[in-house]
């Protein structure tokens, strides 16, 4: 199941913003990572099968402190072929 998360993190400079989107990225599952927000406090997970609440807790350890603000599962999108042949 694909997911959609979005966490919210204190982050003061842009090394503070590098370090979030590694420990991030490095989670097992994760698919694509994205910064957002007017100062950049916002990190955006999508992947496959991530623990959220471990997510969080990892950013909270190596960032001081983040909050998880949603997560929603991502639909597919009608039209898109998945591989399967039809007929």
């Amino acid at each position: 199941m694909k997911q959609k998360i979005v966490i919210k993190v204190q982050v003061r400079c842009d090394k503070c913003r590098s370090k979030a989107m590694e420990t991030a990225a490095d989670t097992d599952g994760v698919i694509s990572v994205s910064l957002q927000g007017k100062y950049k406090d916002t990190v955006v997970v999508t992947g496959d099968g991530v623990d959220s609440a471990s997510l969080a807790k990892r950013l909270g350890k190596k960032l001081g402190h983040a909050s998880l603000e949603t997560v929603e599962e991502m639909k597919e999108k009608p039209g898109v072929d998945n591989g399967e042949t039809k007929g």
